[in-house]
């Protein structure tokens, strides 16, 4: 059966909607900046939404206290998706899937007055979104460290693939805390600059936050399909990934053993722009055979947006084949890693017939999936 892409949307500090998005990345902007928090006396160069600017989007769609940033943010970017597709979520052919990290985490740092601590619980957090959408299924929650986002479109495709389903939405979304920055600055990973993936002066990542939303159907929509797709886990370390990309190597094998196709136009890799992830990466993408193909990371422009960094990036390498346009990997300028990849250096118009979109996370886990243009 094939899994057709549709309607898509970014939350994010570059815009509400995914053409607002992709067209700041086609003008170079970024997300990423210096941002002051009262928990912190030193600035984190992340990217983050302004509070205000989602209070103001949502007050359009609903009064009131009931939600947090976190529900906000997903609500807005689904929201947008069910009036682009006329999806509805009481029609039990249709689920909702929601990929987070951390969820309401920031509910327990006391961030809101009048909501419950166990909104901190996440299928407690997909519960209020589900129930704003008043939807018939319960939404699926997957939180599998930063291959969240994309392994839940994995799980769509599977879902969809076995006739349970005809349409799935997948929205991904995470936002900055100080948990969630204590932790990775714990690990001295968080760059005091921004990021340079695979750059050889990288020194560690920028955080950032997004929701972002996106509908696989098995109805023939779009001109994009979700072709195959495969997870797997090295289990080489709790935080640090295998030395010799076993996990990704043996993710993306899977992905093409049923592909038509064995190599791609472009790659849309995880690129954290850590020392381990991207070395790690290189050697993976040699061992599979893709060094020439040409390669990108956007967390140059959004951070790493954790849970929602799977879906959202997906939503960029989609944009990217439908109007034919390479994004530059912004912050790479010399080769970092032992294996020498085919970093895109510039914006630039190329037909684009297929891309691998990869990740990898804390635990060992990593995932591929391979889009194709129908």
């Amino acid at each position: 059966m094939t899994v057709y892409i549709g309607a898509n949307n970014i939350v994010s500090p570059l815009g509400f909607t995914t053409k607002e998005n992709f067209g700041a990345l086609l003008q170079g902007k970024t997300g990423v900046k210096q941002q002051y928090f009262s928990f912190s006396d030193t600035a984190f160069w992340c990217s983050k939404i302004e509070p205000k600017d989602i209070e103001q989007y949502f007050d359009v769609v609903s009064k009131g206290n009931a939600y947090t940033q976190l529900e906000k943010m997903c609500i807005l970017s689904i929201r947008d998706v069910v009036q682009q597709s006329g999806i509805d979520f009481k029609n039990k052919e249709n689920l909702l899937i929601l990929s987070t990290t951390k969820g309401n985490i920031d509910v327990l740092e006391g961030a809101y007055k009048n909501i419950d601590e166990n909104r901190a619980y996440l299928p407690v957090f997909a519960k209020a979104v589900g129930d704003y959408f008043e939807c018939i299924n319960t939404p699926l929650l997957v939180s599998n460290a930063c291959i969240s986002g994309l392994l839940a479109i994995i799980i769509g495709k599977r879902l969809i693939e076995s006739g349970n389903y005809k349409n799935v939405i997948v929205c991904g979304a995470d936002k900055i805390s100080e948990f969630v920055l204590s932790g990775f600055k714990s690990f001295n990973a968080l760059s005091e600059a921004p990021c340079k993936p695979f750059d050889k002066n990288r020194v560690g990542i920028n955080l950032g936050e997004a929701a972002a939303s996106i509908v696989l159907s098995a109805e023939k929509i779009g001109t994009v399909k979700l072709s195959s797709g495969s997870s797997a886990n090295d289990a080489n370390h709790i935080s640090g990934p295998s030395r010799n990309g076993d996990g990704l190597f043996q993710a993306i094998s899977n992905t093409f053993v049923d592909s038509k196709i064995k190599t791609v136009d472009f790659i849309s890799a995880h690129g954290t722009a850590t020392e381990f992830n991207d070395e790690m990466e290189s050697i993976a993408f040699t061992r599979a055979g893709l060094q020439q193909a040409l390669l990108n990371s956007i967390k140059g422009y959004y951070g790493h947006t954790l849970g929602a960094a799977g879906v959202l990036e997906s939503i960029i390498a989609v944009q990217s084949m439908l109007s034919d346009t390479l994004i530059c990997s912004a912050g790479f300028e010399q080769t970092g890693t032992s294996r020498e990849l085919n970093i895109i250096k510039h914006t630039e118009k190329k037909t684009i017939n297929s891309c691998l979109k990869t990740a990898s996370g804390f635990g060992g886990c990593n995932a591929a999936a391979l889009f194709e243009k129908i």
